[in-house]
């Protein structure tokens, strides 16, 4: 999208921007690509993602399901079984963030070297301030 096309979505950015919040939070892509292999269950996504407790968990996946990204199947028996499952739009989803992260692969040695020199030259600044 060009930059003008920005602008002129101007007001939609408010509500897109409450999405986006949601898809780039901290564990919702992880969510999106794990369940982009298959549908999982509870216990297999919380084994499979590092570090993130199964409160926080619930929360994702019920703002996932809420924004109708993720399905959640609730089986009648005992004990009770519930899967998680991409719906149709969160498997396309699934693929933009692909793209995104592709890009972030493509481009990690730019990236590392822009830190460095950024770093280097944050440090030489706070070095002049303190002498």
């Amino acid at each position: 999208m060009e930059p003008s096309a920005f602008r002129e979505h101007h007001p939609s950015m408010c509500r897109a921007r409450e999405i986006l919040d949601r898809v780039g939070d901290k564990w919702s892509l992880q969510v999106i690509a794990l369940l982009g292999e298959r549908t999982k269950r509870f216990t297999e996504l919380k084994r499979e993602i590092d570090g993130i407790s199964q409160r926080m968990l619930t929360v994702t996946l019920r703002g996932l399901e809420r924004d109708g990204i993720v399905t959640r199947t609730v089986y009648p028996v005992m004990p009770p079984r519930v899967d998680y499952s991409l719906t149709p739009m969160g498997a396309t989803l699934m693929d933009a963030a692909s793209t995104l992260v592709l890009w972030a692969e493509t481009h990690l040695d730019e990236i590392d070297a822009a830190r460095a020199d950024y770093d280097a030259r944050a440090a030489e600044i706070e070095t002049l301030k303190t002498s």
